[in-house]
């Protein structure tokens, strides 16, 4: 495969918007791996007592991320994460008032393979603020990532809490409002689906969420983030082929998946695994009443799964057109 290079060309401000994804992607990918090393390093040599004094603040400061974590918006401001959004670029889109008198819990469609809208829009800069005067966004992840030393506290000061039902219940039980707590749907196995053109979403048997919106009447609220699959390439694998059935067992077993995906790099656009320019468009549907039922029956929680799920794709073909999917296509629900 012969390699396409950038052109020497390219303005400086581009050249910045690619290291600043380059950052996040080290983040994503390795900043937990290289904490966990640190602080290997730090037990097995000379400076052991800054691992055992970090231990005993880890004990003690152990529940926050159940407890609505410890942002930063000193670190959510940070520059580099203006040239993050502007890569793609990144874009929230608002279509309905969400009051901050009520709780919220909004669903974040689809999982991508690395949530760059959720992180973007939700964890960085102004502009949730700037649309939904009031609220506060916490964005739910899998607990295991609060278990790595120091990377737990980067992570919490973006404003990322625990998915845990501690955690999603200790946001939405908020006297007066003012919360919103995103949840992506689909979790780590839909990433498993996330090729350019995918519209299928790993939503059919994820209930959890509704219980969660009954017990606390949180208000629901559909998020579609258009271009979200569109950013990396993934080698193929299909349901039922060998690579899918490794991918599964290894999410069962560690809790998250390992989709095998590639894009382009810093400096040549043929392969690596900086994400596409591709614009993200990420779009916050109107809010669904509900109302609370510390006890909801089955039949109570599949009505209100279904009337959400009624909401996502009216959402989804309303917007559609406006970010180049054809008419034909629609949202398929697994």
């Amino acid at each position: 495969m012969a390699l396409r290079f950038a052109p020497v060309s390219v303005p400086l401000e581009r050249r910045i918007q690619t290291v600043a994804v380059l950052q996040w992607i080290f983040s994503f990918l390795l900043l937990a791996q290289f904490c966990c090393g640190f602080f290997v390093i730090l037990i097995l040599g000379n400076f052991w007592f800054l691992a055992v004094l970090y231990l005993v603040w880890l004990y003690l400061d152990w529940e926050t991320p159940c407890a609505g974590g410890r942002r930063s918006q000193w670190v959510r401001s940070w520059t580099v994460w203006k040239y993050f959004r502007e890569y793609f670029p990144i874009q929230l889109i608002k279509t309905s008032d969400l009051n901050p008198n009520h709780n919220y819990l909004l669903g974040f469609h689809p999982h991508g393979v690395l949530v760059a809208g959720a992180f973007g829009n939700f964890c960085t800069g102004p502009s949730f603020k700037n649309l939904f005067p009031g609220l506060t966004p916490y964005l739910h992840i899998m607990p295991i990532w609060f278990g790595c030393p120091f990377f737990r506290e980067y992570i919490m000061s973006a404003g990322m809490v625990s998915a845990s039902k501690e955690s999603v219940s200790y946001v939405l039980n908020n006297e007066g409002g003012g919360h919103a707590s995103i949840i992506v749907i689909g979790g780590a196995e839909e990433s498993l689906n996330a090729h350019p053109g995918s519209l299928t979403l790993n939503v059919l048997n994820r209930k959890g969420f509704i219980k969660m919106a009954l017990k606390h009447g949180a208000h629901l609220v559909p998020v579609f983030s258009f271009g979200e699959n569109e950013l990396f390439k993934q080698v193929a694998n299909p349901k039922g082929s060998w690579l899918r059935n490794v991918q599964e067992k290894l999410q069962k077993i560690m809790g998250f998946a390992l989709p095998l995906f590639h894009a382009r790099g810093v400096f040549q656009y043929s392969f690596g695994l900086i994400p596409f320019r591709q614009p993200i468009h990420t779009v916050v549907g109107s809010p669904i009443p509900v109302k609370r039922n510390l006890n909801p029956t089955t039949e109570e929680i599949e009505q209100l799964h279904a009337v959400y799920l009624q909401e996502l794709r009216k959402l989804f073909e309303e917007h559609k057109g406006n970010y180049g999917i054809p008419e034909h296509k629609t949202l398929t629900f697994e």
